[in-house]
């Protein structure tokens, strides 16, 4: 892959990152009520902090999955399948930078 192209992911990446932990910081200034509340206020919070811990999961993931990315950019191993060693499509990459897998090798997965 030419190095334009790689730049181009390279800055899709950071983009995303920097979304995702800027998401994540409003959202803990936001959620930081401690009030007791009556018993559906504390079912409520209680619901909503298991939804969010499981965003806060997911999160993670997709942040350790772009580093691995643009850590594969620095080795000049992006866009290349982990599995099979072929180039993976563009539309791919446009679709999810982040990925190691081409959709062949991803779809032996299921």
């Amino acid at each position: 892959m030419d190095s334009r192209k790689l730049k181009r992911y390279e800055k899709m990446l950071k983009e995303k990152r920097k979304e995702i932990v800027e998401k994540a910081l409003a959202f803990k200034s936001e959620n930081s009520d401690d009030r007791l509340g009556d018993f559906v206020d504390q079912s409520e919070r209680n619901v909503n902090a298991m939804i969010n811990i499981k965003i806060k999961e997911t999160e993670s993931k997709l942040l350790k999955a772009i580093d691995n990315a643009l850590l594969r950019i620095e080795k000049k191993t992006y866009g290349i399948c982990q599995d099979c060693g072929k180039p993976i499509a563009k539309v791919r990459l446009d679709t999810v930078p982040w990925t190691r897998l081409c959709v062949k090798c991803k779809e032996k997965q299921y």
